[in-house]
């Protein structure tokens, strides 16, 4: 399904979100906290938007990318931008790297794509210095009974809808939306995350809760 909507993903995500994808990928960077030159993992890249938004951020450094659909990494080359950012193909649930390899770690609307949470957090724990931080990004239903019920008539109503036009996969779209219903809470993932290997965890709602940011840090061994 990834493979399908790949060369129209990115042009998708900015018409659903009106462009306010890349601000909030923007903060996401920004909560990492590591200097010019750390290394960066980004995590279900996709077409990389979030991996070249981290290797601005740390231009001394290095950003890899990792998906674990190929038409999605073959977009994600084609897109140029900083050259200090790789791509390689994987599981995030059982990534190809040595413990305690990375400073930072991003994830952009992807953790309710992933089907053991748990794991993925570990693993992701696994491969961070002590006390380097993994930024969650992702989509969420807002606390505001008001805004929660117009999130819904979006996101379940019309999302399908647009993301079919400008992504050319009704069916995608439709998948998209319904990979939220049974997701946690921002409250609920805080707590996976320090269950499983994170500390001081924190979340940030954005536009009234429709998107939340996650960080914690890796705990110290």
């Amino acid at each position: 399904m990834f493979g399908r909507i790949a060369k129209r993903y990115d042009v998708a995500n900015t018409v659903m979100t009106g462009g306010l994808d890349a601000r909030w990928r923007a903060r996401a960077v920004a909560m990492l906290g590591v200097d010019r030159r750390a290394a960066v993992l980004d995590l279900c890249c996709g077409t990389g938007a979030l991996a070249r938004a981290a290797a601005r951020a740390v231009p001394d450094g290095s950003v890899v990318g990792i998906d674990f659909s190929q038409p999605m990494l073959d977009v994600a080359r084609t897109r140029g931008g900083p050259t200090n950012v790789s791509y390689a193909e994987g599981d995030v649930l059982a990534l190809p790297f040595a413990d305690a390899q990375f400073d930072g770690a991003t994830m952009g609307f992807s953790m309710r794509n992933v089907v053991d949470i748990q794991r993925c957090l570990r693993e992701i724990a696994r491969v961070l210095k002590p006390g380097a931080r993994f930024v969650n990004l992702e989509v969420s239903r807002p606390q505001n009974p008001l805004l929660r019920r117009m999130f819904s008539a979006y996101f379940y109503g019309f999302v399908p809808v647009i993301g079919g036009v400008a992504g050319g996969d009704l069916a995608a779209y439709r998948y998209l939306p319904q990979s939220l219903v049974n997701f946690p809470d921002p409250e609920a993932l805080a707590e996976l995350f320090t269950g499983n290997g994170f500390s001081n965890v924190r979340y940030l709602g954005l536009m009234g809760g429709i998107s939340t940011l996650h960080v914690g840090e890796r705990v110290a061994r």
